[in-house]
């Protein structure tokens, strides 16, 4: 999620309602080039009341008010890089702490038993709509269930902004479940794009 890349080559497709994202053919690329298929899913309304259950172990979600560049850059790094995030870590200091501290972008953490387990991102900045910006679990907590609840917590807080939608996008590099999650948790592919790009390089 949240992954902007300046592409070479896009292809567009739109879906019907309630179409899950057909398959794409594979193409050969050109050494130094990647193929990123990015998927983009909205909500129109709330979703249903969480049914999970209660947490058996200890769980707090925190607003991380004013976010420090250094611990964003914690979260961010902590939970993406091992599904090429990489967007937020070409921003420059000021540019970064722009965006997080804008009253407009809500940050919020998971914490498991008080350690940091994941993040949400919640970006309000446009007038009719919430997108997700970004949204993911640290290793060590994925698989224990706690993807969904917070999810569903994350939706609830941005529905009781009653926005016209609530939007996200994934690609082919996320998380083999998320498209699964969203789509389980209300969300509904509304368009694809495929692009090529410059294999992602980490910073130095």
């Amino acid at each position: 999620m949240g992954k902007k890349p300046t592409s070479t080559d896009a292809t567009l497709h739109a879906f019907p309602t309630r179409a899950a994202p057909a398959a794409m053919e594979p193409q050969t690329l050109p050494p130094g080039k990647v193929e990123l298929v990015r998927t983009y899913l909205e909500m129109l309304a709330p979703p249903h009341p969480w049914r999970g259950g209660s947490r058996n172990e200890a769980t707090a979600i925190m607003r991380a008010r004013h976010c420090t560049v250094s611990f964003y850059r914690y979260l961010y790094d902590s939970v993406g890089e091992q599904w090429l995030w990489y967007d937020r870590r070409r921003l420059a200091a000021d540019a970064l702490r722009a965006i997080i501290q804008d009253e407009r972008v809500e940050i919020y953490v998971l914490y498991v038993t008080g350690t940091p387990a994941g993040f949400g991102e919640l970006d309000r900045r446009q007038d009719d709509a919430i997108e997700l910006a970004y949204f993911g679990l640290l290793p060590e907590f994925i698989g224990r269930g706690l993807g969904p609840y917070f999810l569903h917590w994350l939706q609830d807080n941005a529905w009781s902004y009653s926005p016209r939608r609530l939007w996200v996008h994934t690609c082919n590099f996320d998380h083999p479940g998320a498209m699964a999650v969203y789509q389980r948790a209300g969300f509904e592919a509304y368009r694809q794009e495929r692009l090529i790009i410059d294999a992602p390089k980490w910073p130095e």
